[in-house]
């Protein structure tokens, strides 16, 4: 039965539940908080939430299959993808709720340059890694500058996570904590893969069999 779940849950397959369930968990909030500076903050919380989730897991699919090689990491390292587009759609919802948030406050409504240019860039390379998260853009753009952007994009990103969460962590509430753990263990592990070099390659190509 789990296996049965886990095959019908990949692929393109997933990207569509995982976008209804996103849009279904901010409708929710919205309906409950309202759609005023309360229910606002609440969706661009939770939306950043469930991006840290859906990033974490493609960046650290392929370092944590060649770690734990269990049937969930091989599922997440087939799945990469889908995890990585599934992140853009989550990302892009919690882009709508800054703007409706910004709109509702009005001038009340700060976000200083360093922020806004960071962040724009990160929105830059997220939509170029979805634009070529396609088999026919992936090939026009070519094998070896695909893998440029999405791993300079990946790691980009995850810069953004963790400046974004750490000085919380430090300043504003230890509850930001276990964000930067996560992210800190990611970057570990893919450090630890990487030096490890072709020895985890054979045991990748079984996991995907």
């Amino acid at each position: 039965m789990a296996g049965t779940v886990r095959f019908k849950l990949a692929g393109w397959l997933f990207v569509g539940w995982c976008t209804l369930g996103l849009a279904a968990l901010l409708g929710g909030i919205l309906a409950v908080e309202g759609v005023g500076e309360t229910g606002l903050r609440a969706a661009v919380r939770t939306s950043a939430q469930t991006s840290f989730v859906l990033f974490t897991s493609a960046f650290g699919a392929s370092a944590l299959c060649a770690t734990w090689p269990s049937p969930l990491m091989r599922w997440m390292l087939r799945n990469r993808r889908y995890l990585g587009v599934s992140f853009a759609v989550s990302h892009f919802i919690h882009l709508v709720a800054i703007i409706a948030l910004s709109q509702r406050l009005g001038d009340q409504f700060k976000m200083d340059p360093a922020t806004l240019i960071g962040g724009g860039l990160a929105y830059v390379f997220i939509a170029a890694m979805t634009a070529t998260s396609f088999d026919h853009t992936a090939t026009w753009l070519g094998p070896r500058a695909w893998r440029r952007l999405h791993t300079t994009g990946g790691y980009y990103i995850w810069f953004i996570f963790f400046i974004s969460y750490a000085p919380r962590a430090a300043i504003t509430s230890l509850w930001y904590a276990p964000f930067v753990f996560i992210l800190l263990a990611v970057i570990a592990l893919r450090v630890r893969v990487r030096l490890r070099g072709r020895r985890h390659r054979p045991a990748m190509a079984a996991a995907l069999r």
